[in-house]
């Protein structure tokens, strides 16, 4: 009967001289009575943590172990052994993994009831958000997300077109005269001029989208078109890069007041107040004609902007009866068909709604900003939750 081992190389030698009795004589040995187990039992007694426990199982049984080197002759054996010598081995694997296994539980056990009684939970800390919870929408992308949600509901079409546009439908066919400033460098990003002397370019408003539309599509028309414009422009309200969202209206019965009735509308569903009052001041847009600009009635006080009331006036967009020449370049009869037109800058009513001072900070990437200033992907803008809940 194996003797209890005073250290892990006394167990070492113990096991080695065991596999070499098994190897000897399998039909004779009898594990349960050489005291081998009883060995591995007694120095796993001893063990006090469980990296000790993972050491002393890669050691017995591991790649280079003395179980894995001991048997590794098994295939050289002659074959009235063999079989027997494989049980011998697998219950001497078993004799060892028992024991590890359960001195593991053990003292896994104790230590997790050891941190419980040392720990504590303090209950007065906020609840972590879920991770879908965490993202926050962009104030841009909810705005494209209320504004095309109360124009949805007017009975308007959302029309898209691409950012590069070519000199045609970005200036000429919107009526701009061929010394017109926009034209020019200063304003407008323009491409590389092509072998035939075109240039294409960034456009510079989502006019082009209309133009798009009353080419392809015959009247009636009711569209808006949300989307990227550039300029050459940069400071604390302008960027190279911003949004627009324009609208468009062809038919053969519309009118100013049709159109005073759709922004007065929009202004109440967006800035989410009962009543607006508007102004409207004689203005010159090259592809409208009247041309307006419209200012609504707002309070400002404490560096905020509210609107409904107050004595103070704030312009908000441009808008004008669509100009007779820019129908009769998209193959629209002027004196048939009549329309009207508006366009408002997505940043700008994002600013002046959530109370946003720098536009630059849009486009910075900053996580904190996003994280105050951003809405929780779950809450989508309805007319009937209301747009910003």
């Amino acid at each position: 009967m194996a003797n209890a081992p005073k250290s892990f190389d006394d167990l070492l030698i113990i096991l080695s001289k065991e596999i070499i009795e098994i190897k000897a004589d399998p039909a004779s040995f009898n594990l349960s009575t050489t005291g081998t187990t009883s060995a591995i039992q007694s120095y796993i007694s001893q063990v006090a943590t469980t990296a000790e426990y993972e050491n002393a199982r890669v050691k017995l049984l591991g790649k280079h172990g003395v179980i894995t080197t001991g048997f590794a002759d098994l295939g050289n054996l002659p074959p009235k052994i063999r079989p027997a010598v494989g049980e011998q081995r697998k219950e001497l694997v078993a004799a060892i993994e028992a024991p590890i296994g359960a001195a593991q539980k053990k003292l896994q056990a104790s230590g997790l009831e050891a941190r419980l009684n040392s720990e504590s939970v303090d209950v007065t800390l906020p609840v972590r958000e879920a991770p879908f919870e965490i993202g926050r929408v962009h104030p841009i992308t909810q705005v494209f997300d209320e504004v095309t949600t109360i124009f949805a509901d007017m009975g308007f079409s959302v029309a898209e077109g691409p950012d590069i546009e070519t000199d045609d439908y970005n200036f000429t066919k919107l009526n701009f005269p061929e010394d017109h400033p926009a034209r020019d460098m200063q304003d407008t990003f323009f491409f590389n001029p092509k072998p035939d002397g075109s240039r294409l370019l960034l456009r510079t408003h989502t006019s082009p989208v209309q133009v798009r539309t009353m080419l392809s599509q015959k009247p009636p028309i009711r569209i808006i078109c949300p989307g990227r414009t550039y300029r050459s422009d940069s400071d604390q309200t302008h960027t190279p890069m911003f949004h627009q969202v324009e609208g468009l209206v062809v038919d053969k019965g519309s009118h100013l007041g049709h159109l005073k009735w759709i922004l007065e509308e929009f202004c109440k569903a967006f800035f989410e107040v009962g009543r607006v009052k508007m102004r409207f001041r004689p203005s010159f847009f090259p592809f409208t004609e009247p041309s307006l600009e419209v200012d609504i009635q707002c309070r400002r006080e404490k560096g905020e902007v509210r609107f409904g009331d107050g004595d103070d006036w704030m312009e908000i967009l441009g808008c004008g009866m669509v100009h007779p020449n820019v129908l009769r370049n998209c193959g629209i009869d002027p004196d048939e068909f009549q329309g009207f037109a508006w366009g408002m800058g997505i940043d700008r009513i994002a600013m002046l709604k959530y109370g946003m001072a720098d536009l630059r900070a849009f486009f910075e990437a900053d996580i904190r900003w996003l994280s105050h200033y951003g809405f929780r992907p779950l809450d989508w803008p309805t007319l009937a939750a209301g747009l910003s809940a």
